[in-house]
């Protein structure tokens, strides 16, 4: 049986599908790819963001001999919803056309080929619609994770990224194990939970065992033209970095402009005590911009798009020890047959904490923590730990 192209092994993955030969020809609208050929062993394409990262491993790959070949994806455009751009778009936020013209200057310093494939049909279907989607029904998504699922390539036997994240093979168990970055505080495990083990296979990780200072070393040694760039925050698609100004613009634009009802802003009791213009303005643990004073701090506790209600609380009201996960994804190992212990991450910036995990059915999950956990919000990522390896990841329900 022939070899799957990388393209194909990537975009395959949940949620949605989309082809190969749509994906080629969308790509020809910017630079043309080199026609269809069988995949080369030696050869890796590094998805190229045009931030130091993912071109300090495009140096690193090519220091080894590697041969190498740049992939930028193209993926919002840059031109829509200008009302939202203000005074430019927000800085350092990622994927910008400037970033673009960054990865081709890479690519340049370094002599190897570099390509820019339009994905943002794709991008737009698969991460931004059912961002503002989930926001509207009251739950707070990750961008980041649908779009890491997402894939880039041309016929190269490998992948590599700029993420901080490693893999192993276990030699007992014959899978792929997604494990840490040794730099905790640049690790992005969290947001990678969604690979399969084919696209483990092949991928690489380069700066899983570096720190951010060394890469920044690794970059100005080799001269790269973006050794000294900003680290990027903000998401690509929303210029001035306010994501309720985005979903308004982004509605309307789609001739379904939010309504201007507002609901109702209650207490644990059921008591009103304010009004909102609308649940997306919320999310799980916010505490300013709720749009009264209450005499003392008050949270979101939970929100309902059905009634239109937001509840609010006070802090310790936003611990609980149980919750439900859906769509698990069983990275490091194969599903397991009993529940088992594990170390829960419930966002990117929680310290993950041991927990139960027990199945409830179809590839449905309850997790139940030893010791209550702040702000468990529906939308987010719920990832389990063995150490350094990730088990698995679902979406919080």
């Amino acid at each position: 049986m022939a070899r799957r192209n990388l393209l194909s092994i990537f975009c395959d993955g949940a949620p949605g599908r989309y082809n190969e030969m749509t994906t080629m020809k969308a790509a020809t609208q910017f630079d043309t790819l080199p026609e269809r050929r069988e995949t080369q062993q030696d050869l890796v394409a590094v998805a190229m963001s045009g931030g130091v990262d993912s071109s300090t491993v495009a140096a690193l790959l090519q220091q080894q001999g590697r041969s190498v070949v740049g992939l930028t994806m193209q993926l919002w455009n840059q031109r829509r919803l200008p009302m939202l751009q203000g005074d430019g778009p927000a800085q350092h936020r990622c994927c910008s056309l400037d970033d673009v013209y960054d990865a081709k200057a890479v690519a340049r310093h370094l002599n190897f080929p570099h390509y820019v494939v339009n994905f943002e049909e794709q991008f737009e279907s698969r991460v931004v619609r059912p961002f503002v989607e989930h926001y509207l029904a009251g739950r707070t998504p990750i961008a980041c994770t649908n779009c890491n699922t997402m894939a880039r390539q041309i016929g190269a036997e490998r992948l590599a990224t700029g993420h901080y994240a490693r893999i192993r093979r276990n030699e007992a168990t014959g899978r792929r194990e997604l494990l840490r970055a040794r730099d905790e505080t640049k690790d992005q495990s969290y947001f990678l939970w969604g690979l399969t083990q084919e696209q483990l296979s092949r991928s690489e990780f380069p700066l899983g065992e570096l720190s951010k200072g060394e890469v920044r070393t690794l970059a100005r040694r080799a001269n790269l033209p973006v050794a000294e760039k900003p680290d990027s925050m903000e998401l690509c698609f929303v210029p001035n970095g306010d994501y309720v100004q985005f979903i308004h613009a982004y509605s309307r634009e789609r001739g379904t402009p939010l309504s201007e009802a507002g609901g109702e802003i209650v207490n644990e009791d059921g008591e009103v005590i304010g009004r909102h213009n609308g649940v997306h303005n919320f999310t799980i643990g916010q505490r300013k911009g709720l749009g009264f004073a209450a005499g003392k701090p008050l949270y979101v506790l939970s929100i309902d798009p059905q009634t239109n209600r937001v509840v609010v609380g006070e802090d310790e009201a936003l611990r609980r020890r149980s919750f439900e996960v859906e769509s698990l994804n069983w990275v490091s190992i194969a599903p397991p047959p009993v529940p088992l212990r594990a170390s829960v991450k419930i966002r990117h910036k929680h310290d993950p904490a041991p927990a139960s995990v027990e199945p409830i059915g179809q590839n449905c999950m309850r997790i139940t923590f030893d010791t209550p956990q702040r702000a468990i919000t529906p939308g987010q990522a719920a990832v389990f730990y063995d150490g350094d390896r990730v088990l698995a990841g679902a979406w919080i329900r």
